[in-house]
């Protein structure tokens, strides 16, 4: 059961105003880079501290350091007066403080109710997955989200995510909240649900900090504000007595030129011309044109189809219906390349996701998108890049220590610097900008605007998609207003207003109060999220829908015509022989699962059964007073001292798991060659309970299959209802988020190493059972099938996801292959052909049922 009294209880209701937590001149520097310096910041408790700052000045890393994921070089964290030190954000969420990160550290292959609970449980062998679920119900009906809990949160969008996220913060009852940007991919409806969740904790006493860009929300939620600036503390205001214009002054140290310059130039000829553009399941019916020096600006609210429309403007989806026509030419884009060659640049709304490789340097990103042109004599020249490059990045007063910088270590800000970059490079005639300063600071939002506006003013065509009204109200020449994938309205500049906009957006009765926008919302099709397949349709469509019926059908699809073409496929001893094979490959691809799901690979399994198998049958000839338990556990010892190795080297020598398996996969077959010597030891030479012990037959079924069906059903139990078990799917599924809520990852991912190697000194002591006769060459090669079994077991090879009835399905699968080709008289050398043959399909089945997943959650919008 999940003993609800190991999770942290509702805090004590605060005094409203006493300082819950605090920052007390703390100090905190990475590799000689002071990120923040002698900061003090309290959060009291009913109230609301919001953190401003440029990207860059200190917010996340105070945040962090709050939340336990760092610990000060100086100064000190209180909560509630006293010091403490956070050794994880496990302790911190202890401790009370929760969390709201700005990417979401959550598990898209986990459920909607585990991710509410995952790394709250602590350590447990049964977990109580019909409280989670109720409790998980309760908890996002208080966001306003009305899903299936038991769904994949993968199938969530973005925004919707979020809300998760946010219910996970109040799922721990802390008495310290920080929401960090939370509100980037909601839509307005989603940020007041937000917005009324707080005005609900005030009263609670909970201290809440506030992290933000967007001035409007700031000013709506914040009692106080402090102000960071290049790592310190410029100062804390009353909110009511900080004006705008002050606020950004304390941050970027000067009086900040107009944020939404006006574009002078005068719109020339039609550019781009759109006619009842459709795409099913996005948008219908969309009309408009674009003109030469023009900011056309596209409103609405998330998941209105303004996203949609600039994928197939850019030729990453297709039309259904309509036409687009550049300069009087009717065009089909059939991929984005195809609209680059036409002049068209597009600056997605993920910039991690989709427009950088965080990992690559800042130049190379910068030049992404015009290799052609940065290359000398075909090869790549430093000279070029920096010429294409640098004339775009300088513009955009991008801050950097050297091209070279990898660009995932600068903020948000400069990340969207070299983006827009990249695409300026190309010189572009119509420039798609979708929420270009969403989670930028102010500075660089000017920067950004600045940069529109002489873009326009030279000529370019662009289209400015944002969810901040105030920003589409101040930049766009012209608006138009989508809602539900159609065009509600449009609006030019002079007579764009909030009100007007809202309404266009919402179908809601829209007026002014006091200075406020004030709705009557009508209920839409967005009000409630669509999950594909939610337990509503029914319990056989969801069956239906699992990958393993699929794997089964396709078992019966073999058996089927080879058993016609040869009846020995039936026969008592060929079922026999195929049970005692699927059970030795069963119980190594689930010890091979056991790594894969947390992002890894163990190449050297079969060369730890063999090093088991040689081991336990060469001791048990010499020793056979050890007895069959003996040798079963001198394997087992074999097998974990090699698995841990392994995971040893993985997890904290940080090596890559393909490169440390590759090699101790020699370094087990050198130690078994030189222990065999060259001899084998055959049945003659060991005990006869030695052999019995997978030759005997129980009701008619072989040992060793009933062995192998006892330790997948372990295994199962151990994965689904165990604390552990989900953790492991949890790193798989989001490494990072993992270690933002406290998972020890390298002690888990060391775990399932050495329970890996565990089980596959097991199987060798039965593949020395089974096989009898033992050498140095045992499970020679196997370790193609057992990873074939895995893959086409349905075990995503990225980690996070599979079951282990799905394993033993494809161990059954690939066995039936082996033993019908030879029974129908196929080259065995085509064996391992056909084996790469299923591989493929497999990958390529799981691939394609990704992108509809993705289609189906584009579909939801």
């Amino acid at each position: 059961m999940l003993d609800i009294s190991s999770r942290q209880t509702a805090a004590p209701t605060m005094e409203t105003g006493q300082v819950v937590a605090s920052l007390d001149s703390v100090t905190k520097v990475f590799g000689g880079t002071v990120a923040v310096a002698d900061v003090s910041i309290q959060l009291r408790a009913g109230e609301v501290l919001a953190l401003l700052g440029e990207n860059g000045a200190g917010k996340s890393t105070c945040v962090k350091l709050l939340a336990g994921v760092h610990r000060p070089d100086g100064g000190q964290v209180s909560i509630l007066g006293k010091a403490v030190t956070f050794a994880s954000p496990l302790e911190a969420q202890h401790a009370g403080v929760a969390v709201m990160h700005q990417h979401p550290g959550l598990f898209p292959d986990l459920s909607i109710a585990e991710n509410l609970f995952i790394g709250q449980t602590g350590l447990r062998w049964k977990l109580d997955h019909l409280f989670m679920r109720k409790e998980a119900a309760r908890l996002l009906t208080l966001v306003g989200l009305d899903v299936d809990v038991t769904a994949p949160l993968g199938r969530l969008r973005t925004s919707e995510q979020q809300l998760v996220e946010i219910a996970r913060a109040l799922s721990l009852d802390a008495r310290v909240l920080i929401m960090d940007e939370p509100t980037a991919a909601l839509s307005q409806r989603e940020v007041e649900r937000l917005f009324t969740v707080v005005d609900n904790l005030r009263p609670q006493g909970v201290a809440m900090m506030f992290v933000g860009h967007r001035m409007d929300e700031i000013y709506r939620v914040a009692d106080r504000i402090a102000v960071l600036r290049d790592g310190r503390h410029v100062g804390t205001e009353v909110a009511a007595e900080l004006s705008r214009e002050r606020a950004v002054q304390m941050m970027v140290g000067r009086p900040l030129d107009a944020l939404y310059p006006r574009n002078t130039a005068s719109p020339g000829d039609v550019v781009l011309d759109v006619q009842g553009l459709s795409c099913d399941g996005s948008f219908k019916d969309v009309s408009f044109q674009l003109r030469a020096g023009e900011i056309l600006g596209f409103g609405g609210l998330v998941g209105s189809g303004r996203t949609e429309i600039a994928r197939v403007l850019f030729g990453i989806d297709q039309p259904t219906a309509g036409t687009i026509t550049i300069d009087g030419k009717v065009m089909r884009f059939a991929s984005p390349k195809d609209a680059m060659d036409n002049g068209i640049a597009y600056v997605s709304e993920d910039r991690i996701g989709q427009s950088l490789v965080m990992d690559f340097p800042i130049l190379n990103n910068a030049s992404l998108t015009v290799l052609d042109k940065a290359t000398r004599g075909g090869l790549m020249s430093r000279e070029k890049e920096i010429g294409i490059a640098k004339p775009f990045l300088d513009r955009l007063r991008l801050r950097f220590k050297s091209f070279d910088q990898p660009v995932g270590a600068l903020s948000g800000g400069n990340q969207q610097k070299v983006v827009l970059a990249k695409w300026l490079a190309t010189n572009p005639r119509i420039l798609i900008l979708d929420e270009p300063t969403q989670g930028i600071d102010v500075q660089t939002k000017a920067d950004v605007h600045a940069m529109m506006t002489d873009l326009a003013g030279k000529g370019m065509a662009i289209i400015l998609i944002s969810s901040e009204l105030p920003e589409l109200l101040g930049m766009a020449d012209r608006m138009i207003v989508l809602r539900e994938g159609s065009v509600t309205a449009e609006f030019p500049h002079d007579e764009a207003t909030q009100e007007k906009v809202i309404g266009a957006a919402t179908d809601s009765i829209v007026r002014k109060v006091d200075g406020e926008i004030i709705a009557k919302p009508v209920p839409h099709q967005d009000e409630k999220s669509e999950i594909p397949e939610r337990a509503a349709q029914g319990t056989w469509r969801r069956v239906l829908a699992r990958r393993e019926l699929g794997l089964f059908a396709a078992i019966a699809a073999v058996v089927i015509p080879i058993s016609i073409l040869n009846i020995r496929m039936l026969s008592g001893a060929n079922l026999s022989a195929l049970a005692m094979d699927a059970g030795l490959l069963m119980i190594v691809a689930v010890a091979q699962m056991l790594v894969v799901i947390t992002r890894s690979i163990d190449l050297s399994v079969a060369a730890i059964i063999g090093l088991a198998a040689y081991g336990a049958a060469s001791t048990i000839h010499l020793h056979p007073e050890i007895g069959v338990m003996g040798g079963v556990a001198l394997a087992c010892v074999i097998g974990l001292a090699a698995g841990f190795l392994n995971g040893l080297i993985v997890t904290y020598g940080r090596v890559p798991a393909i490169v440390v398996t590759l090699g101790t996969m020699s370094i087990f077959r050198g130690i078994n060659s030189l222990w065999a010597g060259g001899t084998q030891v055959s049945a003659d030479q060991v005990p006869q309970a030695w052999l019995d012990m997978t030759a005997a037959n129980i009701f008619g079924v072989p040992a060793v299959l009933l062995i192998a069906i006892a330790t997948l059903l372990v295994v199962a139990y151990i994965l689904r209802n165990t604390s552990i078990g989900r953790e492991l799917f949890a790193i798989g599924s989001n490494p990072g988020g993992a270690s933002l809520i406290g998972i020890p990852s390298r002690a888990r991912i060391l775990m399932a190493f050495s329970a890996a190697g565990l089980l596959a000194g097991f199987d060798g002591a039965l593949w020395a059972s089974r096989y009898a006769t033992v050498d140095a060459r045992v499970a020679y090669g196997f370790e193609l099938t057992v990873i074939a079994a895995v893959v086409v077991g349905g075990i995503a090879v990225r980690g996070g996801s599979g079951t282990v009835l799905g394993v033993a399905a494809g161990a059954l699968m690939l066995l039936i292959i082996n033993n019908g080709l030879t029974l129908v008289r196929v080259d065995p050398l085509w064996l391992q052909g056909v084996y790469g043959l299923v591989i493929l399909a497999a990958i390529g089945i799981d691939a394609l049922v990704a992108r509809r997943a993705a289609g189906k959650r584009k579909g939801a919008h």
